[in-house]
């Protein structure tokens, strides 16, 4: 039993490894705006069983191959970097061959997701593939790389609608485009931990180009124009209290991130990164589908 004993816990180690090397659990923040689109682009029905299992799997193979890749190409810079020395590739507790063989095999998974969805899916995985890659590279040359991370969730929601549909219409382009301002709005939040960091080795995030303060105020900015997109996106999904609700609450927790913060005081940009956003997507997610459910 010993000897088995050692082979189970690498196994187990490797697997806690590799969901922290992806952050497994900032999945929520794609993955219920994908599903208020497959509903909404469904009704008066719902999708199948079978769809929501492919759209699934595609958003959580291509967020694994992102995110290995990303880990991969930041490889040198988490090692500079203090607060992230010790993720699993620069600490050694994982090897860039298995990183690299996670970030091939999600790839191919992800592409055959979108064969099994339809044409249109399958046509544009490549193109998929290619902004979610980009991202990895984005803050070394352009301050917008905030914006490139955002529209890189908004693909889910376009992507979920085209696999019940077929084709793209306007609802899912508006809940992307809300979608991509309020994750910019976060991330620019985020990088406030970087800003002497990115300054110092180049990197062109926003606090690093106009500074902390400055760039809470663009935040605050992007948040009310994705509050703004999701109310037009509620009217176009139909409306009604439990979805107007939705964002209202929405609106609260944006808020509520942007009190917690200051370019002064950091110490709650965690909370303001997981709680308040990934509360905002799961409560988002299920007002919508409650709406849905009860026809209302």
């Amino acid at each position: 039993m010993e000897g088995l004993s050692s082979p189970v816990l690498r196994v187990t180690r490797d697997i806690r490894e590799t969901g922290e090397m992806i952050a497994f659990k900032h999945s929520i923040f794609a993955l219920p705006f994908a599903v208020i689109s497959l509903i909404t682009a469904a009704a008066p029905s719902w999708p199948t069983l079978a769809v929501c299992l492919w759209v699934t799997l595609a958003m959580v193979s291509a967020r694994t191959a992102a995110m290995a890749f990303n880990r991969l190409v930041d490889h040198s810079i988490d090692a500079e970097n203090p607060r992230t020395e010790g993720r699993a590739l620069p600490s050694g507790r994982l090897n860039r061959s298995f990183a690299w063989f996670i970030t091939g095999f999600s790839a191919l998974l992800f592409v055959a997701s979108a064969a099994a969805l339809n044409p249109l899916c399958l046509a544009l995985a490549p193109l998929t593939l290619a902004v979610l890659f980009g991202y990895s590279f984005a803050k070394r040359f352009t301050t917008a790389s905030h914006f490139w991370l955002g529209c890189a969730l908004g693909l889910a929601p376009i992507g979920a609608w085209i696999a019940v549909a077929g084709r793209i219409d306007w609802p899912p382009v508006v809940l992307a485009w809300s979608v991509c301002l309020w994750v910019a709005g976060f991330d620019i939040i985020y990088s406030l931990q970087d800003e002497t960091f990115d300054r110092e080795h180049g990197l062109h995030s926003l606090p690093a180009l106009v500074g902390g303060r400055s760039a809470l105020a663009v935040a605050r900015a992007i948040h009310m124009l994705a509050f703004a997109g999701f109310a037009v996106f509620a009217v176009m999904a139909g409306g009604g209290p439990l979805r107007f609700g939705a964002v209202a609450l929405a609106g609260i927790l944006l808020a509520w991130q942007h009190c917690l913060i200051s370019s002064e005081d950091l110490t709650s940009v965690d909370a303001a990164f997981f709680a308040a956003n990934g509360g905002l997507a799961l409560m988002m997610g299920t007002l919508f589908i409650i709406a849905r459910v009860i026809g209302s």
